[in-house]
């Protein structure tokens, strides 16, 4: 198939399958002659497309006389925006869609042996499959046997029939490598010839009309090789391998079921087929192919690639790096110093080698990682966070990093991807890192660099699909026009043929394999042991599923309990690899999903780490908007989750910038307005105070410490358009971000709060409620109240965090759990509660964070008779019958809620001091008790069996 780059975001694509049918009229035609391409209205179901007007477009390539050197139609424009030029012609009377065009004018070139097509919408949401070839020329020449292009075994010293058929009469040519083995002279609309085997010969059958028009068809033959059964050394497993004390040697070892047999080509071969390089056969597993290369030069590059029997050339898929014809020219040698040369003539990516280099002098080896539940995690795209755009600028912000106090640094893909700018989600090559932001030596020095500084270092990593470039893909795949791309080919050990998920991009993994799931736990292993990252964050896990279709969306969205298992599965094996690294899904789908692997050995201290996006609320807040302004999900209690292992965020790659929606939306009061840049900055400190002190790792984006603005759909020209959703973004720091006051007192404010969660054990209970505009007494919304406790913890023990996400100063409630001294923890001034009850004033976008002081610690401590208190009596309930016992309640409510937040009854107490008895008819599972009342707030959690 032709290949099509698509920028990655979640594109669903609607097939048809199966041939359509069209006509050429004229037909045979040259190319220079004037023609019609027309299809029957019938082949396309427009109400299913969802097009208007008829909007159908064309999407075509040409290829020379040899059916090879692929060239995109100059105004296909992109896969996601078609050009206008190449949309058909809709006619009514005979509901047919055509277009007419000139091949040599439509496609800027001559020669032109075929053309390919498929019919689209202008989005690309829809398309027809598969491609559609259609020859160019009046002399056309169709080889009978053996087919052209194909790939045919003979054994030396048989022979063959040759036979092709022409539609004019022609004289024929036919070549063996170059040379002529038989000519006719007498001109004949066909050709036979017997051919005798001798040797692997690239073969060519030459055609010539009375016209001199020349057509050619190449095909192959290719003796049989006897394969060597033999047992695989120990030392060699699939990749490349050095030898423990043999710095002359190299073991590689390729997976390739369905090849009659494999080469090595490489620098050490002149790039030759030499049976020299054959490689042997596994005896345990036959479809495991391996050899050991000897006599090498330590510390000298070596190149290679494998070839297949089918003619397949390709690197290897455990390439720790590999060069590539496409992308290395871009590379500056500032970021890449002494980048090897591509090795001309050999097409795709080539793997390299090198014995005897020297191990990295890593300065950290026993890193002690953050705990989970307390990571801060720094999201980038080294791409857009420098002007340099390469590990060591990335280096010399270290100092940046670490004094905003974060403790972890996700990096968004940087394995091996198609292109050098990027998001990295059009992986090729898993196992390799990408030349595009520098060495493996300088990425080493950024983890060692981070791991001296206390910051872990996360790797987003992409296993739900690989680009056309990756080996695995290519080497089993449909390639009609030759030109290495194609679909991929039914018997791929690793690969659906057609997506079994929604949101799939480029080609599917099926996870269901032993080869695939080979394939990623060496990966893992590569990046945990050889680069020291820390863990991973997996995107797109809703894609490891074989259950559903790329159509159904309902079905990818709900419980599956294949991906639940093959999740586990790899949880388990990366967890064998480095028993403490992090794993974090970016699932975003149903709780009892979730659950499965948030919960997973929690006993053990595992449990894996959920996306949890609460970016619509947060920018609603900031914004100033009440409605759907409600975050209290980033309480891991309403998911279910035994642990807090929520990874809450506001914003991250995939959203809009809170700042850009502030500042084109924000509302207004009076003279006050959200968009007014000053004033959506300083809503951006409260969004700190508001995120941060919820316990529970937390996760931003880039540049939100400094109010980046700019839109996530921001043009290079500065227009916005969904289009440009993954193009290059300014860089805050070549804009001065930094050193603007306005700009950098948010970098502060959220320096000092992260500082304040990373001292004070309290921020890290389990025991806390975040209520954001959810009390019947906010009538005009948009205020927060988070609370903390933990008794267990010296020193600070209660938080209140207080916000007005309003647009007027608000007299807000408190509701303090206790009266006493407290203290204002971004300014260390103390706080005198008389009154839990007694309201604090809030100018508009302000927040307070206040902490109990530990002059009145133990005084409240002695004094707990003294406090409002809450139980649950015989809890688990049973006999759908709860007793709740209360004390010091003044003016209380209590409210039951589920885990997703849905208000189940609510009950007004008339005394201080009692007992409540209520039916608990609910459904079997865990329930929050909220107490609320003028002398302090209450939360317990309420099980019915």
């Amino acid at each position: 198939m032709k290949r099509i780059l698509i920028p990655f975001f979640l594109l669903i694509v609607a097939n048809i399958f199966g041939q359509i049918s069209y006509t050429v009229s004229p037909n045979p035609f040259n190319e220079t002659q004037q023609i019609t391409l027309t299809v029957p209205g019938n082949q396309i179901d427009e109400a299913a497309w969802g097009v208007a007007n008829n909007a159908i477009y064309i999407w075509s390539w040409s290829l020379d006389q040899n059916y090879a050197n692929s060239q995109d139609c100059p105004t296909n424009g992109t896969w996601g925006n078609s050009n206008e030029t190449n949309r058909l012609a809709y006619n009514a009377g005979t509901d047919s869609y055509s277009l007419t065009f000139t091949p040599t004018t439509f496609y800027n070139r001559t020669n032109i042996g075929r053309f390919g097509f498929l019919l689209k919408t202008k989005t690309g949401s829809s398309q027809t499959s598969p491609d559609i070839f259609v020859n160019v020329g009046t002399l056309n020449l169709n080889m009978t046997s053996p087919a052209a292009s194909s790939i045919t075994s003979v054994a030396a010293g048989s022979s063959i029939n040759i036979s092709a058929t022409a539609t004019t009469a022609a004289t024929y040519q036919l070549k063996a490598n170059g040379v002529v083995v038989n000519s006719t002279s007498v001109a004949s609309t066909s050709y036979s010839y017997n051919y005798t085997m001798v040797a692997d010969a690239d073969m060519e059958l030459i055609a010539t009309d009375a016209n001199n028009t020349v057509k050619n068809r190449t095909f192959v033959l290719q003796t049989p090789r006897n394969v060597v059964s033999e047992a695989i050394p120990t030392w060699i497993k699939q990749g490349i391998n050095y030898h423990s004390t043999d710095q002359t040697k190299v073991g590689l070892a390729l997976y390739a079921p369905f090849k009659n047999f494999v080469h090595v080509i490489g620098s050490f071969n002149g790039w030759a087929v030499n049976d020299s390089y054959l490689m042997k056969r596994d005896t345990t597993n036959p479809d495991l192919y391996w050899i050991e290369l000897s006599g090498l030069t330590a510390q000298q590059l070596y190149t290679f690639q494998y070839r297949t029997n089918d003619l397949k050339k390709v690197a290897d898929p455990f390439s720790p790096q590999i060069l590539s014809s496409y992308d290395d020219q871009y590379i500056s040698a500032t970021t890449y110093p002494n980048l090897p040369a591509f090795p001309a003539g050999q097409g795709f990516e080539v793997s390299m080698f090198k014995t005897g280099e020297t191990a990295y002098p890593w300065q950290v080896t026993n890193f002690t990682r953050p705990n989970k539940e307390n990571l801060v995690i720094y999201e980038l795209l080294l791409r857009d966070f420098t002007a340099e755009k390469n590990w060591q600028s990335l280096i010399n912000k270290i100092s940046y990093l670490k004094t905003l106090n974060i403790n972890a640094i996700e990096l968004m893909p940087i394995m091996e991807f198609e292109g050098n700018i990027s998001w990295g989600y059009n992986t090729s090559f898993h196992y390799a890192i990408d030349k595009a932001y520098g060495t493996p030596a300088k990425f080493k020095e950024f983890v060692d660099l981070c791991h001296q500084q206390g910051i872990a270092v996360i790797l987003d990593v992409a296993f739900n699909h690989a680009t056309g470039r990756n080996p695995l893909a290519r080497l089993w795949n449909v390639d009609p026009d030759g030109d290495g791309y194609g679909d991929i080919a039914a018997n791929n050990p690793y690969f659906n043929t057609v997506p079994k998920h929604s949101y799939n991009v480029f080609n599917d993994f099926n996870h269901s394999t032993a080869a695939t799931r080979y394939y990623v736990e060496r990966c893992l292993q590569q990046w945990l042991t050889e680069y020291k990252v820390d863990g991973f964050r997996w995107d797109l896990t809703k894609g490891f599923t074989q259950n559903c279709t790329e159509n159904d969306e309902t079905c990818t969205n709900a419980y599956q309990q294949d991906r639940v298992d093959v999740l586990k599965y790899y949880a388990d094996k990366q967890w064998a690899i480095d028993p403490n690294s992090y794993m974090i899904f970016e699932h975003l789908g149903t709780d009892a999903e979730e659950q499965q692997w948030a919960n997973y050995r929690v006993a053990e201290g595992k449990g894996v780490m959920l996306w949890n996006n609460q970016n619509g609320p947060y920018n609603q807040n900031t914004m100033g908007y009440k409605d759907n302004s409600s975050f209290d999900r980033m309480d891991h209690e309403l998911h279910g989750f035994t642990n807090n292992y929520t990874v809450g965020f506001g914003e991250s790659h995939d959203e809009e910038r809170l700042m850009f929606k502030n500042l084109a939306y924000g509302a207004s009061s009076g003279g006050y307005n959200v968009t007014t840049l000053n004033t959506a900055l300083n809503r951006m400190k409260t969004f700190g105070a508001t995120f941060f002190t919820v316990p529970g790792p937390k996760m931003i984006w880039q540049f939100g410490e400094l109010g980046y603005e700019f839109s996530i759909n921001r043009c290079p020209d500065g227009s916005i358009n969904n289009a440009c959703r993954t193009d290059e973004k300014p860089v805050a720091f070549t804009l001065g971000y930094d050193t603007n006051p306005n700009r950098n007192s948010i970098y502060t404010t959220w320096s000092q709060i992260i500082n304040l969660r990373n001292i004070h054990p309290v921020f890290k209970t389990k025991t806390y409620t975040v209520e954001s505009n959810n009390l019947t007494n906010d009538v005009d919304g948009l205020v927060t109240r988070i609370y903390l406790q933990d008794n267990t913890v010296a020193g600070m023990k209660n938080v209140v965090v207080l916000a007005n996400y309003g647009l007027t100063t608000r007299n807000i409630v408190p509701y303090f759990p206790y009266a006493g001294q407290w203290q204002n923890l971004m300014d260390n001034s103390s706080y005198t509660v008389a009154s839990t009850t007694t309201p604090i004033s809030l100018e508009p976008g302000e927040f307070r964070i206040y902490g109990n002081t530990a002059g009145t610690l133990s005084t409240s401590e002695q004094n707990l008779e003294n406090r409002l208190s809450l139980q649950i009596a015989d809890n688990p309930v049973k006999n759908k019958v709860a007793k709740l016992i209360y004390h010091k309640v003044k003016n209380g409510e209590i409210t039951i809620y589920d885990m997703t937040g849905k208000k189940m009854d609510s009950y007004q107490l008339k005394t201080e001091n009692g007992t409540l008895e209520i039916n608990t008819n609910y459904p079997s599972g865990t329930y929050l008790v909220h107490l609320k009342s003028e002398t302090g707030v209450s939360i317990e959690k309420m099980i019915v069996k």
